[in-house]
């Protein structure tokens, strides 16, 4: 093989045309007409149609009829120009060939799982049934398969390239890219660590990064000025779809800047990546503050491509006749709603009371809904006789509705459940009447965080600990004061996604130590948990700031992709297992005891004489190996049951259903030979009921406490729905 001679199959074009020249690739088409066989060749450059003459060349053609797809194979050809009406549209070198003079199979290939050809070699073909509708965890395990079709590679050529366009720019500004360490020690980022035991310092462990936090703000300490990195960060969290246990992040941090810095330089560089992708974004991008976020959308990342902006109606029905608002109102709840534009057709009174408000709302956590239309200048629902001819006007007004369109109001006394109810029901009614634009992308600056959160009655950093407050006059020890401050931290928010998100950070000791004292947190504590770093405070550190970009969110969405696994070359599936690899697995036993850690640790992993795996511990081979019910598991049965759980009751039954199977599965270690099977426990025999049952002359009757009736039968809900 002379590599040096090689030419890409994408690469080739009519100017060679009458070259002998080499390809290396991948069989991806085959082709037989009888004396002639054509192939696509793939490689990562694109396709080329080789052509197989018996005729012309024997040899070569007996070997090319032993081809299969996705062979590896050297061919040595001559470029020529189709015949007119044979060009392939498909392929951008439809409009040439190679007749092959040489063949030689580098390697075969078993049948692939699923087809990984994409393109068609006549005009016509049906190549459908590609790997889009393949069982993703299929796709997962062959992913070095799944990642030869050239839709695939296209994506991760398009990823280096705004890599690329990412470390220029930062260069043009003058920054650096620095790597941190991957082995350090936990610190509070707001997700549980993965954590690494150390086999020299036996006992302890390292952790690995959520983010490289502290390590970029001590070099800024160092005098570095600007830095950035394209940084590997690690969560140990419930997966979401937009999210992975590890991923890929640009760290940026700077010295002696603000927030105007921070926003002039993300702007220019989100809109050259998105450029890429050829999509053009809106400058300046606009900002807004957490608490009007909150107000107008029910989350700190709104989607703005749509309307539907919530408005706050309670100080207009103060004294409305309504008596569920009235009594709302007296103890001091809110009611708040949205318009939907020129709906209400498509919302009718049925869809309106018998899906949205029975069913729908109380799914989101809502007691009920209240609607009202407007037609010919009124407002139509079945309450509307309670509201008075102002109090109308006023709604049509601050709504600003207008004939067809539907009001949707939620009020309840806990102003959180309120814009949280509220924000699903919006998001809810624009993807199912598909009133989200396509192709419209609308950043914004979420500005203005509150710096803590209550939790357990006690204060805790939003964000973490080393935000900069918006004032440093504060009472450490005052609970009110504290949750009135807010922080310098800023988040970059596209089409309801959080790109990214950064803050102003803490340089002055003083501060610092009063943030430690607000957390709760005693001097000794502090010193045990980031001694290292309130250190190197003491020795001069210039006020500072940075920001981190998820560049897994960010490529997947100007991409275009429907899961940012098909951005990351060999993603977690949404249990955070490797289909690939089966990781996590089971460790040695050997392993773990020169970790100093064999004793007791669940999963134990040792190897029979007959090449089988054995599984030791406490909880038994099946609770080792089983994998533990997820967040979202439990979510997706309550949705199912139409229950509405808070995250801490969710998590209560997991941890609950959890230990039941680890119960369960610890029973099949359990040794019972020589005992014969039953069907229970206990004897079992029948007891007959000795009372008269009384006589129904109607057997209707029993269906008078129906909450709902048709004909002779109970009308229950729908448990199971169809996507």
């Amino acid at each position: 093989m002379n590599w040096k001679e090689r030419i890409y199959c994408g690469d080739v074009t009519s100017s060679d045309r009458g070259k002998d020249i080499l390809l290396l690739g991948w069989v991806d088409a085959i082709r037989d007409h009888g004396n002639v066989l054509f192939i696509h060749l793939r490689d990562i450059r694109g396709i080329v149609q080789v052509v197989f003459s018996s005729e012309k060349n024997k040899e070569c053609y007996d070997i090319a009829a032993s081809l299969r797809e996705e062979f590896v194979v050297e061919v040595k050809g001559n470029v020529a120009i189709r015949e007119q009406g044979t060009e392939n549209p498909n392929i951008k070198t439809g409009n040439i060939e190679v007749n092959a003079s040489y063949l030689k199979i580098l390697s075969n290939s078993k049948t692939p799982p699923f087809r990984i050809s994409e393109k068609a070699m006549v005009l016509g073909e049906d190549i459908s049934g590609g790997p889009e509708h393949v069982d993703e965890d299929l796709r997962l395990q062959y992913r070095y398969l799944d990642l030869r079709r050239p839709s695939m590679q296209q994506l991760f050529i398009k990823r280096y390239e705004i890599l690329k366009c990412i470390r220029a720019y930062l260069d043009e500004h003058n920054f650096y890219e620095i790597e941190t360490p991957f082995l350090t020690r936990s610190t509070p980022e707001g997700a549980r660590d993965y954590l690494v035991p150390s086999r020299v310092h036996q006992g302890k462990f390292y952790a690995l990064p959520q983010s490289p936090q502290l390590f970029k703000q001590l070099l800024m300490m160092s005098g570095m000025d600007r830095y950035f990195q394209v940084a590997r960060c690690f969560r140990d969290e419930d997966l979401r779809p937009n999210r992975q246990p590890e991923f890929t992040q640009i760290d940026i941090e700077a010295s002696f800047i603000d927030e105007e810095f921070i926003y002039e330089l993300i702007e220019e560089l989100t809109c050259r990546m998105f450029a890429i992708g050829g999509i053009e974004l809106p400058r300046p991008f606009p900002r807004m503050t957490y608490k009007k976020a909150i107000d107008k959308y029910g989350i700190d990342r709104p989607d703005l491509r749509f309307g539907m902006a919530v408005e706050d109606v309670t100080d207009l029905l103060a004294d409305t006749q309504y008596s569920i608002f009235r009594q709302i109102i007296k103890k001091k709840g809110v009611i708040k709603g949205f318009c939907v534009k020129g709906m209400s057709e498509l919302l009718s009174k049925n869809v309106l009371q018998n899906e949205y408000a029975m069913k729908i709302v109380q799914s989101f956590g809502a007691k009920g809904l209240t609607w009202m239309k407007v037609i010919d200048g009124c407002l139509q629902s079945n309450i509307v006789q309670f509201f008075c001819d102002d109090e109308q006007k006023a709604l049509i007004d601050r709504f600003k509705a207008e004939d067809g369109d539907v009001i949707m109001m939620i009020a309840d006394t806990s102003v959180e459940l309120v814009n949280r109810v509220l924000c699903d029901l919006r998001l809810h009614v624009a993807n199912r009447y598909n009133l989200i634009p396509k192709d419209i992308y609308c950043p914004v600056w979420i500005t203005e965080f509150p710096l803590f959160e209550l939790k357990d009655g006690a204060p805790n950093s939003q964000h973490h600990p080393f935000t900069m407050p918006d004032r440093t006059d504060f009472d450490p020890e005052n609970i009110d004061e504290l949750m009135s401050l807010n922080s310098r931290a800023y988040d970059l928010v596209m089409n309801g996604e959080e790109l990214g998100g950064g803050s102003i950070r803490i340089h002055d000791m003083n501060i610092q130590q009063k943030i430690f004292k607000a957390l709760g947190m005693s001097q000794m504590e502090a010193e045990a948990r980031f001694g290292f770093f309130l250190k190197a405070l003491e020795y001069g550190a210039p006020p500072h700031a940075g920001l981190a970009l998820g560049i897994d969110r960010v490529v997947s969405m100007i991409l275009n992709t429907a899961s940012i696994r098909d951005v990351i070359a060999f993603p977690k599936n949404r249990k955070a297992f490797c289909p690939l690899t089966r990781a996590p697995n089971l460790a040695d036993k050997s392993q773990l005891d020169e970790l100093g850690i064999g004793s007791g640790i669940r999963g134990i992993r040792r190897f029979t004489g007959d090449g089988e795996i054995d599984s030791s511990g406490s909880q038994g081979k099946a609770a080792a190996k089983r994998e533990k019910i997820s967040m979202d598991e439990v979510k997706h049965v309550a949705k199912l049951a139409r229950l509405s759980m808070s995250d801490e009751e969710t998590e209560k039954y997991r941890n609950d259903l959890n230990s039941i199977l680890d119960y369960v599965a610890a029973l099949e270690d359990i040794d019972t030979t020589g005992i014969a099977p039953v069907s229970h426990v206990l004897e079992m025999k029948n007891v007959w009921r000795d009372d008269i049952p009384v006589e129904r002359k109607n057997p209707l009757e029993l269906l008078n406490n129906a909450p709902e009736r048709e004909e002779a039968y109970y009308r229950v809900p729908k448990i199971l729905e169809g996507n």
